[in-house]
C-alpha cells in the first residue's frame, strides 16, 4: 500500500472516529436535555403518597437524610431524585427543621416548597382569662409537644390570656416567656393612653385591678362599668369588697366547692377587699385585654355598687338605699320556688 493510500485510510479512519464522537455528543446532550426536562415534568407531577403524611427533619438534618426520610415516608418516590432536583434548584441551603404534614399526592416541588417557606405543624394552647399563673402552668405542663420543664411559676398577673400557636419541640419555658412578653407589649401600648387622674400609679397596680374586673363578670360588655365602680370605691377611700380577693387568698384562685361562709369572710385574709381599704398585694389572676382596657380607660361614672342581677349579669347603684333594694331583689329572687327547683 503507497503512502497515499495509507495517509487517504488514516484520514478516513479520523473521519468515521470524528463523525461518532459528534453523534455520541450529540446523542448525549439529546439524553440530558431529554433527561432534564423529564427531571423537570416529573418534579411537578403528583406524589406517590395517598393520605396526609406527617415527617419530622430535625435542626441539622442534612439534605440527604430528609430526603431519606420523605423517601421513607412515602412522601417521594425516589430519594436520590428529590435531592438532584433541590440540587439543581439551589435549595440546598434553604432547608428548613420542624414538623411538616405534607397532603397526599404532594409533588417533589409541593413538598420542597413547604420544607423551604418553613410551614410545619402549627399546634396550640389557649390560656384563658382568669386563669392564674398555678393554672397557666398546668396547661403548659400538660401539653405534650412542648419540651422541657417549667422551672418558676410566672408572677401573678403577668402573662397575657390569648391562643398561642407554636411548634412542636417548642420549650415550656420559651412559650411562657411569650405569653409575658404578649402582656408586656399590650401595657406598653395602653399605658401611655391611660385616662388622667386614676387612683393608681403604676402598672402592677393597674393589673391587679384589672384581674379582680376580670373575676368578677364574664360578660366583655360590663367590666368597663364594673371597673368604673371599683375605681370611683378606690378614689373614696372605700374598700372594693370583691369576693374573688376573699377566694384567691384562701386557695389562690381555685374554686371553693361552696358559697363563702362567715367564718371565711372573717378570716385574717391579706387578699380580702372587704378586711383592707386598698387593692391586695399582688394581682389574683391573669386579666384578659379587655380587662386591663377597662381600667386604664374606664368611662365617666358615679356608681359606687353592684350585685348579681340572677341571670348572670349585675345591676348597678350609685347610692347605698338603691343597691339594698337591688341586694333585696336578689335574695328574694334566690328564695323563690321557682329558683329553688322542686
Amino acid at each position: 500500500m503507497s503512502t497515499k493510500q495509507k495517509k487517504r485510510g488514516r484520514k478516513k479512519t479520523e473521519t468515521w472516529v470524528f463523525s461518532n464522537f459528534i453523534l455520541l455528543v450529540t446523542i448525549a446532550a439529546a439524553a440530558a436535555v431529554g433527561g432534564l426536562y423529564w427531571e423537570a415534568s416529573h418534579f411537578v407531577e403528583p406524589g406517590p403518597s395517598r393520605f396526609d403524611t406527617i415527617v419530622t427533619i430535625k435542626p441539622g438534618t442534612g439534605l440527604k437524610q430528609a430526603a431519606q426520610q420523605l423517601a421513607d415516608a412515602g412522601v417521594v418516590d425516589n430519594a436520590t431524585l428529590f435531592r438532584f432536583g433541590v440540587a439543581r434548584r439551589k435549595a440546598s441551603a434553604q432547608l428548613k427543621a420542624g414538623e411538616f404534614s405534607f397532603p397526599a399526592h404532594a409533588s417533589m416541588s409541593d413538598v420542597l416548597d413547604q420544607i423551604v417557606q418553613g410551614r410545619s405543624i402549627q399546634h396550640r394552647v389557649t390560656i384563658a382569662e382568669g386563669l392564674t399563673s398555678a393554672m397557666a402552668v398546668t396547661l403548659v405542663n400538660a401539653d405534650g409537644v412542648l419540651a422541657g420543664p417549667v422551672t418558676a411559676t410566672p408572677p401573678e398577673g403577668s402573662l397575657l390570656p390569648e391562643t398561642y400557636a407554636f411548634e412542636r419541640g417548642t420549650t415550656r419555658e420559651l412559650l411562657l416567656a411569650r405569653m409575658r412578653q404578649a402582656q408586656a407589649d399590650l401595657l406598653a401600648m395602653l399605658w401611655p393612653t391611660r385616662k388622667p387622674g386614676l387612683p393608681f400609679v403604676s402598672v402592677q397596680e393597674a393589673l391587679t385591678l384589672a384581674s379582680i374586673v376580670e373575676k368578677e363578670t364574664a360578660l366583655p360588655s360590663e367590666r368597663p362599668r364594673i371597673a368604673a365602680v371599683f375605681i370611683n370605691r378606690l378614689r373614696k377611700g372605700m374598700k372594693l369588697e370583691a369576693d374573688p380577693t376573699i377566694i384567691y387568698g384562701l386557695t389562690k384562685g381555685y374554686p371553693l366547692g361552696h358559697s363563702l361562709r362567715q367564718s371565711e369572710l372573717a378570716r385574717s385574709n391579706p387578699y380580702s377587699t372587704y378586711q383592707i381599704a386598698a387593692l391586695p398585694p399582688t394581682p389574683i389572676c391573669n386579666p384578659g385585654r379587655d380587662s386591663i382596657a377597662a381600667v386604664l380607660n374606664p368611662p365617666d361614672s358615679n356608681e359606687l355598687f353592684f350585685v348579681a342581677d340572677g341571670h348572670g349579669g349585675h345591676v348597678f347603684a350609685s347610692i347605698a338605699d338603691e343597691h339594698a333594694k337591688n341586694v333585696a331583689k336578689l335574695r328574694a329572687l334566690e328564695r323563690s320556688p321557682a329558683r329553688r327547683g322542686p
